[in-house]
């Protein structure tokens, strides 16, 4: 017992020479003494340039169109190009808020129960649509539009019954959406809105035959009042081999 207490004792003389801080007032690289977690919201170019000739069909189509639907391969721009215009229309004043949508789909990856309220629960499906609306609106803007329901996260399985007026409604990974769920989606488009799919038919990670984007944007082709514009490979602004990959897989 004695020679117990004596360890003890000794141990703790000698914690102060044992444990050190990772990171010191003196160390050279700090985690939480970066720039990043001081950097301000940065600017923006206000108005977007569209960078090839389906870009800017795109662009019109949603200044002229109530109904748009977007597909083309990955990297073309789709989703950003839709979430630009929404911002637009918002600070315009052409709608009241943005709604936006997409479908609770892995990318052949179980990630299983996902905590909190439906918010926190979108939000990893959403991300991509948050960093574009981050790039347009800056951190801290976007904070307060998700809070006083200007943003509206609308989660697929609850969009039945509603009717979206006075809003631009942005429908993301549309490939990812049966016939049936797409058909729901675009009769909930109200008065003075705008609703944009967007969509890759070659990139479904649903069940082959399940997908309903191709075959609704084909059929949508011949409704006049509704723009389908379709994007290629020459329309990716991602790295160039981007491009280069999709042509041989």
């Amino acid at each position: 017992m004695a020679k117990r207490r004596h360890f003890e004792h000794s141990n703790h003389n000698n914690k102060s020479h044992n444990v050190e801080p990772f990171y010191t007032n003196n160390s050279p690289w700090d985690p939480l003494n970066q720039p990043a977690f001081d950097r301000r919201d940065q600017s923006y170019v206000r108005k977007i340039k569209p960078q090839s000739a389906n870009q800017a069909a795109l662009m019109e189509a949603m200044a002229k169109h109530s109904l748009v639907v977007a597909a083309g391969p990955a990297g073309t721009g789709k989703t950003y190009l839709a979430i630009t215009a929404a911002v637009e229309a918002l600070e315009a004043g052409r709608v009241d808020r943005i709604v936006l949508s997409r479908p609770a789909v892995e990318a052949g990856e179980a990630i299983g129960f996902l905590p909190g309220d439906m918010q926190e629960k979108m939000a990893p499906y959403l991300r991509p649509l948050y960093d574009a609306l981050n790039d347009r609106m800056g951190g801290k803007r976007l904070k307060q539009a998700m809070v006083d329901g200007t943003i509206e996260i609308a989660p697929i399985g609850f969009m039945r019954g509603r009717t979206l007026n006075n809003a631009f409604v942005v429908i993301d990974e549309a490939q990812n959406c049966t016939y049936t769920q797409i058909k729901m989606l675009l009769t909930r488009l109200g008065w003075h809105s705008t609703m944009v799919l967007t969509g890759d038919p070659d990139q479904s990670d649903l069940l082959q035959g399940m997908s309903g984007f191709a075959d609704i944007a084909k059929k949508l082709e011949a409704v006049s009042g509704i723009a389908v514009v379709r994007m290629d490979d020459k329309d990716i602004v991602r790295h160039p081999l981007v491009a280069s990959m999709l042509g041989v897989l």
